[in-house]
């Protein structure tokens, strides 16, 4: 046997065998979660305090977005290198410090006073974040026994996606009654207790891979990353004609190819790139990934609707908008063990059919709509993402060998990232784009006394984001079909 091979039958001995870490499994997870939660909502939360942090600052909202993609752009540029550091090192390892570095950053950004500390606050508690996203689903998948893995991983999906989704409901609150640096200092107490009592439960590592860093590979993804990103976003603000916007672009795709050149030639690679061979893997993570794209369409447009058409208070608004992840909290762990009955692919089918109800129903909102109607909107959307997210994780890691989750796990954290930055920027510039055609003139921030404007703007942001949804849904009708084929023909032989 080689010497990865003696490692995995170590780790199933030792953690799968181990009654004291049987024991505090669901604890870990727990722990785990918490921290989870924590690092995917600092990635929407701030999207509610945008308007109030935009009027102290006294900054647009094309600038004062950095707040919020900054911080998306640290971790996707990050995440693979620590994945990949956590397989080599120790997962739980790179777990701990990162929840070290993500406190600290959190502490950081509730002091700034500026919009240029702010944002470099907003990278560190990224670099920590990005440290425990990319370890959390490899960790889990270590511990956990093939019985019960499905339903833990459907619960770390659960927790990210609430995280991602809950934002402008819990800043709302927040934003209204402390101010928006609560958002962040909420983090510093809750934090620690977590990091307390998780460096006192969390096993030692013992899946460790002894390889060597990629400083190559890591060098031009994190250049690629940058690169496309304050192309995308700062196009916003110049337009995408300017030559500094295509030089950033042509850079990113450039970088990206060699990337990809020196990664299929490298011994011990960045990104282990036969591990898209697996059709059920790259499938999910497409799939993942448009889910984000479409849900973060929603999230950075649906505060400024329920706040400037509707007339809500930052609170009011983010109690309206809290209905997503109730729902959420309801239908995902019902969706996560019915999974490991009834199979993955038609529960994701059913939740993104119910996600393009919803998307399509967002379409036709208007400055008098009922909150009723909103409300059951946003719910219905609450129950499709229920219904996909956690099946759709069980998915992506249920096929990956143990001495690579820390990589897969790192994999499908980074497309989740890159997809709310793709949704951000899809929906404000769509947003944006619409509403300059209709104004006659260049706009990158709401009009007063011209909800018409933003309204349709708004509407055809959500026609984009169901048909997106559309497209996940052909993906996994399509992945539903092959596996249903598939069990047939196995039935048969």
């Amino acid at each position: 046997m080689d010497t990865e091979g003696k490692l995995l039958s170590a780790t199933i001995r030792t953690y799968q065998d181990n009654p004291d870490i049987q024991r505090k499994r669901w604890i870990i997870l727990f722990v785990m979660n918490l921290f989870t939660f924590m690092s995917t909502l600092d990635g929407s939360i701030v999207n509610i305090a945008l308007p109030t942090i935009s009027k102290e600052l006294g900054l647009p909202l094309a600038q004062i977005e950095w707040v919020t993609t900054s911080y998306l752009m640290a971790i996707c540029a990050a995440i693979l290198f620590f994945g990949k550091l956590g397989d080599i090192i120790g997962k739980i390892r790179i777990f701990k410090l990162g929840t070290v570095v993500f406190i600290i950053g959190s502490l950081l950004c509730g002091i700034s006073t500026s919009i240029g500390l702010l944002v470099g606050a907003r990278i560190v508690q990224a670099i920590g974040a990005s440290m425990t996203m990319a370890n959390s689903q490899g960790i889990v998948t270590d511990i956990f026994p093939s019985t019960e893995r499905g339903k833990a991983l459907g619960l770390v999906g659960t927790f990210v996606s609430l995280g991602s989704i809950a934002g402008p409901s819990v800043g709302g609150v927040l934003v209204s009654h402390f101010g928006w640096q609560s958002i962040f200092w909420v983090n510093v107490p809750i934090g620690v207790i977590a990091l307390l009592y998780g460096w006192r439960i969390l096993p030692p590592d013992y899946t460790k891979t002894h390889k060597r860093i990629d400083v190559p590979g890591t060098l031009l993804f994190s250049l690629f990353m940058v690169s496309l990103f304050v192309g995308l976003l700062l196009g916003q603000q110049i337009g995408y004609a300017d030559l500094r916007i295509i030089g950033a672009l042509v850079l990113a795709v450039v970088s990206f190819l060699v990337f990809l050149w020196v990664e299929a030639r490298r011994s011990e690679p960045l990104l282990h790139l036969p591990l898209f061979r697996n059709s059920l893997f790259t499938l999910s993570i497409i799939c993942g990934f448009l889910v984000f794209v479409a849900n973060f369409c929603f999230n950075i447009i649906a505060p400024f609707y329920a706040q400037s058409l509707l007339g809500l208070s930052p609170s009011q608004a983010g109690l309206l908008l809290m209905l997503f992840p109730i729902m959420m909290v309801i239908v995902a762990p019902i969706s996560g063990a019915l999974s490991d009955k009834i199979g993955s692919e038609p529960l994701t089918f059913a939740g993104l059919l119910v996600m393009v109800v919803a998307q399509l129903g967002l379409a036709t909102l208007h400055e008098g709509s009922s909150l009723v109607v909103v409300g059951t909107l946003i719910a219905l959307l609450g129950i499709g993402n229920g219904l996909f997210q956690s099946p759709n994780n069980s998915l992506v890691m249920s096929r990956i060998e143990r001495t690579q989750l820390g990589l897969a796990g790192s994999v499908n954290s980074l497309v989740r990232n890159v997809g709310m930055v793709v949704g951000i920027t899809l929906a404000t510039s769509t947003l944006f784009h619409v509403m300059s055609t209709q104004a006659g003139y260049r706009v990158t921030g709401l009009i007063p006394d011209r909800p018409d404007i933003f309204l349709a703007g708004m509407h055809t942001v959500f026609l984009v984001s169901s048909t997106i949804c559309i497209a996940a849904m052909v993906l996994t009708g399509w992945r539903m079909l092959n596996a249903r084929k598939q069990g047939e023909g196995q039935r048969a032989v």
